[in-house]
């Protein structure tokens, strides 16, 4: 039923997908539907949050743990873009439905980026200790500017991934959308562990 939720939600949106599609989708009657799911907000938000914890889930087992911090930052991002693209109507479900009929539903969205945002966070710290480690000069990022960063490459995956998939249809596959943060991303925190941040020349 949740199988069936996901795609119809996704391709009719919240108002348009009726229980009795979703029913005939399942293949099951709709009073079973209402069974085991009490409601349409009920059905939406357990869909809601069974999508979410299947991308973090994902993120996190595609990370190579015992790999350098660069590698391991580009395979959880390889992970992020091949589970969006293997599950298109999920990422719908997450990115454009969810987000757009209420707060109860934008919030289970809200939480889900949260987690993935900590978890870059800590990924781009690690990044961090381990290139003071090996160069003698290198600069200590603020948590700020840690987190920061860290919200700005997964809005940045957000935006690719709805490009982002197996690469037949114009779009590049999920380890270009990868290798292509990754060139955005690495090389400019690079500078900056190096001191050589970017900033706006003086007026006046």
């Amino acid at each position: 039923m949740l199988d069936a939720g996901v795609r119809a939600f996704a391709r009719s949106g919240y108002r348009n997908a009726s229980m009795d599609d979703i029913a005939e989708l399942a293949g099951v009657s709709k009073p079973l539907v209402y069974l085991y799911l009490n409601s349409k907000e009920d059905l939406f938000t357990a869909c809601i949050r069974r999508e979410a914890a299947a991308l973090v889930t994902a993120v996190r087992a595609a990370v190579e743990r015992d790999a350098p911090a660069d590698r391991q930052l580009w395979s959880g991002l390889s992970g992020f873009f091949a589970h969006t693209a293997e599950h298109p109507d999920g990422w719908t479900l997450l990115h454009v439905q969810a987000r757009t009929h209420g707060q109860p539903y934008a919030r289970e969205v809200a939480a889900m980026r949260t987690e993935i945002v900590e978890f870059v966070t800590q990924l781009i710290a690690a990044a961090a200790r381990e290139h003071a480690r090996e160069a003698a000069r290198a600069r200590t990022l603020a948590g700020t500017e840690v987190s920061g960063l860290a919200h700005a490459l997964v809005g940045a995956a957000e935006s690719l991934a709805d490009r982002a998939g197996d690469g037949r249809a114009g779009g590049p596959s999920a380890k270009e959308a990868a290798a292509t943060l990754m060139n955005f991303a690495w090389a400019g925190l690079g500078n900056l562990l190096q001191g050589r941040g970017w900033a706006p020349e003086r007026i006046g």
